[in-house]
């Protein structure tokens, strides 16, 4: 069984439509959060993802924002005004679409959350510190996040139970063989030094985990967003993956 494992489309139908073409085929896709804000395509996006086969998906922090459930003052103002922008622009089907995701799930050996299993909706896992609390935090082999939208992996050794973790790359594979925090990286905003859309598949009878990268129409993307009136700092730093 290959699963699709996607985060952070940030409403860049472009980005998405390139990862479904690259990762094809796949038996399930497991989304991660944050599929609106930021870019020009919230609705599209949405209906995108809901019509994928034997989909999971969970509420990120921006969906939060957009829906009046976390206030948008702790984004900035770039965020701030795209996320407002966003709110206006949402349909009724897909914000109720959006309302009704669980902050977290466990499916079979994986938990899935969009910040961290501590605190779903807003923690970044950045370093082996915030790692280390976070593994106390879930009981499966695996926990599968987004949010930061790095391509990384944080490992658990048994039986001390040290932390070591490892960025990343377009097409390494790694075999899963103790307790693992996975981050499939962004689709629509990377932000590792790498503009290229970043999707995983999980393969669970193999216990393996690919990362991949995919090439898109980046200044097609730049001039909706500039036409749709939003921050051009969202526009700008696509090119830069940044």
């Amino acid at each position: 069984m290959r699963i699709l494992v996607i985060s952070d489309v940030h409403a860049n139908l472009t980005a998405l439509e390139a990862v479904l073409i690259s990762a094809d085929p796949f038996d399930a896709v497991w989304c991660l959060g944050d599929l609106v804000d930021y870019g020009p395509d919230p609705n599209e996006c949405v209906e995108r993802i809901r019509s994928l086969p034997n989909l999971t998906c969970i509420i990120g922090n921006h969906e939060a924002a957009v829906l009046g459930m976390l206030p948008d003052e702790s984004f900035n103002s770039d965020a701030r005004k795209s996320a407002r922008w966003t709110h206006l622009h949402l349909n009724e089907s897909n914000r109720e679409y959006l309302l009704n995701l669980p902050e977290c799930l466990t499916i079979d050996i994986a938990t899935l959350a969009h910040g961290s299993p501590r605190f779903p909706i807003w923690e970044y896992i950045l370093d082996t510190w915030t790692a280390t609390e976070n593994f106390e935090s879930f009981n499966t082999q695996l926990c599968l996040v987004g949010h930061s939208h790095i391509p990384v992996a944080f490992f658990s050794s048994e039986p001390d139970g040290e932390i070591v973790w490892s960025l990343l790359k377009h097409e390494s594979i790694l075999q899963l063989d103790g307790r693992a925090i996975l981050n499939p990286g962004s689709v629509g905003q990377p932000r590792d030094g790498d503009p290229r859309a970043s999707y995983a598949i999980f393969e669970p009878e193999k216990n393996t985990w690919q990362n991949f990268r995919v090439d898109y129409d980046i200044k097609g993307v730049q001039k909706r967003i500039i036409k749709a009136g939003l921050p051009r700092n969202h526009a700008i730093r696509l090119a830069s993956g940044a």
